[in-house]
């Protein structure tokens, strides 16, 4: 594969979320096996890499958040050695991979945790964790009014061996769930253990869950705004989230990667779930020796409209871009619902929405996400536009969020329903059985099959963006200018000769810029854009080795090509 540095600046990864990708072996439960089937498709995509949610040894209360064995693979999902395989074929690919990593929490089942448990009060093996006394009368109440993020207190009271109640355990998730106390320098030796065990394994980096909140503020003080009938925690407690020392774990794992890089010439990459709504707070953990990369949610939880969508694109390149790293945008990911629905004003389990509305919309807003400078994160069936399932029975929902909120959090389920690959096919291609979430009729609208015979679909669209992307060579540049458009309108360029329109308004639009249509996301756009639209144009005015005609030519046969077949085993 290509040794070329600092690859993932304007990398286009996509999220594999394992359980409901593709299933290999009949169970109803995507694997390993069937990600290494459809590399393929992958490979057609378009895409620079993947990303692999958490694969490890789990007893699946947050399906795989909850890990028990940081160095090795479920069962459920396969082997090492599986691993290691889709590892060497992605690469044949040229596709590069990343692993999830949850350092902030452990499954209980952890055998350091249940290792603490049968040690009792006062133990060395307690000092990994924070176990604490309760307050009030024969310790009864929590040690402080903490929230879980899934819902009630953020803490548990154990059994001691005895058989007595006990001391409490933090968990900012699921009780099942318990948080690593990082003072201790046990847990941060293990780490890094962990990190080089996946790095020797050949990943291209890693996706760190909940990167702002290992450490806690010492004494685990009181939350001063927090409500006992919050019904989930605050992720602005100051004292639970983006505590300073937080800084030092990155750079200790920056040191660890840029060794490996230098070792082998690949470089690896540290990419952070960051938490925080302060974009200029987000900049800090992307600083050159600590994180390679952090998700940009502002752009994800940004409203259809021009000046919000300029305001937080300007907020992006003006910190993140600033401290000398690059924007990572996002649109989707496994924990929100689909775009497609939020734009069309629906919401997970209360409505579907206008879904008309949110696709047009979204596929607007895909043209915007990959015409600016930087990477971007593509949420597996983005590409297929699918909106969120809203309507999963209760009895189906497996999502800890939902059940720690008595149902007050429809939860996270309706963006992870299983993808459809066939129309024609039983669970549409996904699996020989009954797929693990069930899949709703409509799916099949939405199929890998049927997209691939229509110019106007979904997939289409990504596909020809993405080659466009690697084609066009104002796109690698790191230049961004906005220009002048009437309200309502957001209009760019990218370097010498290329420029992107989007009309986030209900009226039809001129575009303020004279040049060749590269790419639309709707079919009557040009020189006007419909409500809901954007395009990538090739400006007339340009240096010519840069510019005309011949600047697509590398892009005309990747555009027309007919997706390499999957494999299937």
């Amino acid at each position: 594969m290509s040794q070329d540095a600092s690859w993932w600046r304007a990398a286009v990864i996509y999220q594999v979320y394992l359980r409901s990708f593709q299933d290999s072996d009949g169970d109803g439960v995507g694997d390993l096996a069937g990600v290494r089937a459809r590399l393929p498709y992958l490979r057609s995509l378009g895409v620079d890499g993947l990303w692999l949610n958490p694969f490890f040894p789990s007893p699946q209360h947050d399906h795989g958040y909850d890990v028990s064995d940081y160095r090795a693979v479920h069962p459920e999902y396969g082997t090492l050695e599986s691993f290691d395989a889709l590892v060497h074929e992605a690469h044949q690919l040229d596709l590069r991979v990343l692993v999830d990593l949850v350092p902030n929490h452990c499954s209980i089942e952890h055998p350091w945790f249940a290792a603490a448990l049968a040690a009792g009060p006062g133990s060395p093996e307690r000092e990994r964790f924070h176990f604490a006394d309760g307050r009030g009368e024969d310790g009864a109440l929590p040690p402080n009014n903490w929230r879980s993020i899934f819902g009630g207190p953020a803490w548990h009271r154990v059994t001691e061996p005895d058989g007595s109640a006990g001391q409490w355990y933090l968990h900012s998730f699921a009780p099942e769930q318990a948080d690593f106390n990082w003072r201790h320098p046990e847990v941060t030796a293990y780490f890094d253990e962990v990190l080089r065990f996946w790095f020797e394994r050949g990943v291209d980096g890693v996706r760190i869950d909940v990167a702002h909140g290992l450490h806690k503020s010492d004494g685990l003080p009181d939350h001063e705004n927090a409500h006992d009938d919050e019904l989930t925690g605050d992720p602005l407690n100051p004292h639970a989230w983006n505590q300073p020392e937080v800084h030092e774990i990155w750079r200790r794992w920056r040191t660890i990667a840029d060794g490996f890089t230098a070792r082998t010439g690949r470089e690896r990459v540290l990419v952070g779930e960051v938490g925080v709504l302060d974009a200029e707070q987000l900049a800090l953990y992307q600083r050159p020796d600590e994180l390679h990369q952090t998700f940009y949610f502002e752009f994800l939880r940004a409203d259809w409209d021009d000046r919000i969508l300029a305001d937080v694109v300007d907020r992006g390149l003006g910190t993140i871009a600033g401290s000398g790293s690059s924007v990572a945008w996002v649109l989707n990911n496994h924990d929100m619902p689909r775009s497609i629905t939020r734009y069309g004003g629906g919401a997970a389990g209360s409505s579907a929405g206008d879904i008309d509305l949110g696709t047009i919309r979204s596929r607007a807003a895909t043209l915007l996400m990959l015409a600016l400078p930087g990477a971007a994160y593509v949420y597996q069936g983005e590409e297929l536009g699918l909106p969120e399932v809203t309507d999963l029975p209760v009895e189906v929902l497996t999502d800890p969020m939902y059940h720690r909120s008595h149902g007050a959090r429809r939860g996270r389920d309706g963006c992870r329903v299983p993808l459809p690959w066939n129309a024609d096919e039983s669970s549409f291609g996904f699996s020989a059985a009954e797929p693990w979430l069930p899949q709703p009729e409509w799916f099949a609208d939405h199929a890998v099959d049927r997209q691939l015979g229509s110019s106007e679909s979904m997939l289409h669209l990504y596909r020809e963006a993405l080659a466009l992307r690697r084609c066009v060579p104002a796109l690698t540049s790191a230049d961004f200018r906005w220009l002048p458009a009437a309200p309502g309108v957001l209009a760019f360029t990218r370097g010498d000769g290329f420029a992107c329109v989007v009309n986030c308004s209900s009226r039809v639009v001129s575009a303020p810029v004279d040049g060749e249509l590269l790419l639309a996301s709707h079919q009557e756009a040009g020189d006007k854009l419909p409500p809901n639209s954007a395009a990538w144009y090739l400006l007339t005015a340009q240096p010519p080795q840069t510019g005309g005609p011949d600047v697509l030519s590398p892009c005309l046969g990747v555009r027309s090509a007919a997706p390499a077949q999957d494999r299937r085993r």
